[in-house]
Parts: C-alpha cells; structure tokens; sequence
C-alpha cells in the first residue's frame, strides 16, 4: 500500500524544533537488561531474513546505518553476507548495547562502527548513507516524526530506508509460532509471551497510526508491506 500527504514547512520546522528532552521509549536496555536481550534474541531466524532483504538492494561500496541495532546481530549478517562490500555503521541509544554490539562484531570478524547516539539527533553529517534500516526499535522512538526527518537527513539524494516492526493486529497465534521458533528456555517463553502481550503490541502502530506519522514527516509518503507478524515500511529520499 502507497501513501502520500502533503509537508509544508511549518510542519517541518515543528519536526525540527520538537523536544527531544528524553531520547527513551519503553524499558531503558542498559546493563543486566541488555545482556538479557542480547541473549535472548540472538537466535532468532529475522537476522538473517532482514540482512538478505537489504543486501539484494544494495550495490557493492553502499554507506549502510543501522538505527537501534540492540546487540548488533542484524548489522554483523549484512556485513558477512557482503562480505565486508558496505561501510556498516549502528547507532543506539544504550552504552551496553554499543558494548556488547562491538564486542560481538570483533568476535564475528567484521568491521563496522557502532556508536552512542540519539535517532531524534544523529551526529551524522548530512547525506552520508545509501541505506538507513532500523529493526524492531520505532515504536519505542519518543519522537517517531523527529526520527524519520534524521533520517531523511542522513540519507543521500535517492537513498532509501526500510524500517521493521511488529504490527499491532498481529495475530496471537502467529506471535506464539514465532516465540517458539526462538527455542527459549520455558522462564524466558513465559516472560518474552508477557513482554508481547503488555508491551510491544500496545505501543506497536496500526497502518494508520503509522501512514500519519509518515505523511509528518519529510519523507511524506511511504510504502507498508506487512510480513508475517510485522511490518516492512519503505521510504526513499
């Protein structure tokens, strides 16, 4: 599905002046917390999925960044199917989660530059990437329309971003199918069920919600094609 609405600048210089006074959404990942997670998802099968999907739109030398990369798994199968072809650097909100995604990179062989930093203020130069993807993490932006404008910043003339997450009609069945493909031991199938139920579904979008957050922002238009229990939103520069 297609949409499209009409920015005018006032509407941007409002994105653009916004209050980023809190740069979190939902449960701060630092310390304990962020090992957990690190530990928990670091099987799941949509690494790799997602890895393949960018790297069949990307020519060899593309500038990729990675918002929101978590423990850095998404980032480190781009650059091992590349074959270290992209300039692969992450942005994340949490110092563990740029610790344990840099340390998981040296340990995978592979060269890419995780760093600290706020999606809603990236300290970017303007047009420095070919690709921006960001997993499973917007729904927890604070400031959705400040984060698609940094963006559309960071973005070459042309560039494109695919962002992926869970959508908010994602069928309970369908959630509870991809819980167990995770293999978890039956403590963390029973909290990760509860992290679903009470929290990422409430603060996931509906295609609505989503198409207004979009029409916000300089991108103006977008294209959402839903993927099992998720999301893919396309956007381009």
């Amino acid at each position: 599905m297609n949409f499209r609405a009409a920015s005018t600048p006032a509407a941007t210089s409002r994105s653009a002046s916004r209050s980023r006074r809190n740069p979190y959404g939902g449960v701060q990942m630092e310390g304990p917390i962020a090992s957990w997670y690190a530990r928990m998802t670091r099987d799941r099968r949509d690494h790799r999925r997602t890895a393949e999907t960018v790297a069949a739109q990307l020519p060899p030398g593309s500038a990729v960044l990675e918002v929101a990369p978590g423990p850095g798994y998404l980032a480190i199968e781009l650059a091992r199917l590349s074959g270290g072809a992209y300039r692969i650097s992450g942005l994340d909100i949490s110092h563990s989660f740029v610790r344990i995604a840099t340390e998981n990179a040296r340990r995978a062989g592979v060269t890419i530059d995780f760093r600290h930093g706020d999606v809603a203020n990236m300290p970017f130069a303007a047009e420095l990437f070919d690709f921006v993807v960001c997993q499973a993490a917007f729904k927890n932006f604070p400031d959705p329309v400040a984060a698609l404008d940094e963006i559309h910043r960071v973005l070459r003339s042309g560039g494109r971003a695919s962002i992926f997450d869970l959508r908010k009609d994602a069928p309970r069945e369908a959630i509870d199918r991809e819980i167990r493909d995770m293999h978890l031991s039956a403590l963390s199938t029973l909290l990760t069920k509860w992290i679903f139920r009470y929290g990422l579904l409430r603060a996931a979008y509906t295609r609505d919600a989503l198409e207004a957050v979009v029409a916000r922002s300089r991108f103006g238009r977008g294209e959402i094609r839903q993927d099992g229990i998720g999301f893919e939103l396309r956007l381009q520069k």
